[in-house]
This record gives structure tokens, C-alpha cells and sequence, in this order.
């Protein structure tokens, strides 16, 4: 797996801790503090395949940032953390778009299944999107 993800999440020790160990895994990783310095970096590298987005955080929350995510960028699969569940943000998360939903702390191979397998529907998604175009040009060309 070769994924590129971006961490959003305002505690820099876990932010740091996180982009370390997952970067040893063969992903690229990018780093937010805050949601608006996540959206900022979604713009700015563009190929991003997952974010794991923490839901609590100063200024935008997470399931706004969430929002935002699926609605400008809707391929990109979103894992909402939290040290702080409730079913009710749980729901909300999944509603929007969500792919999955943990709990801080998580552990490493449970999070790294869990990217892997957002990854995987990601790219399902693309190649399906690819083979629809290709079909599409095949019959304005008449092959």
C-alpha cells in the first residue's frame, strides 16, 4: 500500500507520534494542527487519499471539515478519531461521508487495516470512474 494520508488532529504530540510510525509503513504523510490548516494542505498537495480527522478540535470541528472534505473533494475517504465518543457524533460522522469512526487512542494495526482498507475502496472507486470514461469515449468514437 503505498497511500498518501493526512492527519488532522489538534494534539501535536499524537499529530507527530502518528505521522512517524505510519510513515515508517511506506505512506506519505501530511500534517494539520487544525481543521483550516487541514483544508489548506488538501488544496495544496491534492493527492491525498485518506484523512484521519480528529472531530474535536478549536475553530472548525471535525465533522465540518468533514463536510467540506466530501463536498469538494469527494473521493477522498475520511477516518473521524475521537477521544470523546458519543453515538450521536459517531452518526453525524457517518451521515456526511464518513468511512469509519475510532477511538483515541487506537491502536496501530487496527488504524493502518482501517486506512487500508479506505485506500482500497478509493481506489475502487477511481478505477470504476476510469472505466466509465473509457466506455464513454468508446461510444462517441463508435468503437
Amino acid at each position: 500500500m503505498l497511500a498518501t494520508i493526512l492527519l488532522i488532529d489538534d494534539e501535536q504530540g499524537f499529530v507527530d507520534t502518528m505521522s512517524k510510525r505510519l510513515s515508517k509503513r511506506s505512506l506519505t504523510v501530511y500534517t494539520a494542527y487544525n481543521g483550516q490548516e487541514g483544508l489548506a494542505a488538501l488544496a495544496k498537495y491534492g493527492a491525498i487519499d485518506v484523512v484521519v480527522l480528529d472531530v474535536k478540535m478549536p475553530g472548525i470541528n471535525g465533522i465540518d471539515v468533514l463536510k467540506i472534505i466530501k463536498t469538494e473533494y469527494p473521493l477522498v475517504e475520511v477516518i473521524m478519531l475521537t477521544g470523546h465518543a458519543t453515538v450521536e457524533s459517531a452518526i453525524d460522522g457517518m451521515k456526511n461521508g464518513a468511512f469509519d469512526y475510532m477511538l483515541k487512542p487506537c491502536e496501530m494495526e487496527e488504524l493502518l487495516a482501517k486506512i487500508k482498507d479506505a485506500y482500497l475502496k478509493k481506489q475502487s472507486q477511481e478505477t470504476k470512474i476510469y472505466e466509465a470514461r473509457a466506455r464513454h469515449i468508446e461510444l462517441r468514437r463508435g468503437d
